[in-house]
């Protein structure tokens, strides 16, 4: 069976935060996730011109950075990102890849100018974690807008959308992680 998930703080990150990532991690998988010390903010990343980080080059950074043993590594960040064909992400994966990172920024209501909201913040990381864990599992966006793999390009599409896959994306998202335990078994 893979090894490992792991969560990774990319900066001050919300403990509150990186427990509910791990937690929801868990329970789709049912794989133990741990969660790694801080690497350090981004820096790296940061885009003058934007005021953004590169979602990509965090990715590759994490890639270079991975425990032996790793299944998936999920990077969580406070830090506002990009990749270079769209304003903003959410979060970003390496598709049927290892690596992921979610950014909190944009999904704090304080970002909008609304009220402080602990518990919305956390149910949009959770399923921003999730969509981009299916990501990584190799599925693409689902048409059903209620599904948590349904692209979210504005705030009210991930508030709108559950926090679980539907039936189609959840059939696959299992036999993607069931096909990969078997990898992982029959490995020499």
């Amino acid at each position: 069976m893979p090894e490992q998930i792991y969560v990774c703080p990319l900066g001050s990150v919300d403990e509150a935060i990186l427990d509910g990532v791990a937690q929801r991690l868990s329970e789709s998988t049912k794989m133990t996730v741990s969660i790694l010390p801080p690497m350090g903010d981004p820096s790296y990343a940061y885009d003058r011109k934007r005021g953004q980080y590169n979602s990509k080059k965090i990715l590759k950074r994490l890639g270079a950075c991975c425990p032996r043993g790793t299944f998936k590594i999920m990077g969580v960040t406070v830090v506002d990102l990009y990749v270079p064909i769209l304003t903003f992400v959410f979060g970003a994966a390496q598709m049927s890849g290892r690596c992921a990172v979610i950014s909190t920024r944009r999904l704090d209501p304080l970002f909008y100018q609304e009220t402080k909201d602990r518990l919305l913040v956390l149910e949009r990381v959770k399923k921003t974690a999730l969509h981009e864990l299916g990501h990584g599992m190799g599925l693409v966006h689902c048409r059903d807008r209620r599904c948590v793999m349904f692209s979210s390009t504005r705030i009210e599409d991930t508030d709108f959308k559950r926090s679980e896959f539907c039936y189609t994306c959840r059939e696959l998202f299992r036999w993607q992680l069931e096909k990969a335990q078997y990898l992982a078994k029959t490995k020499v």
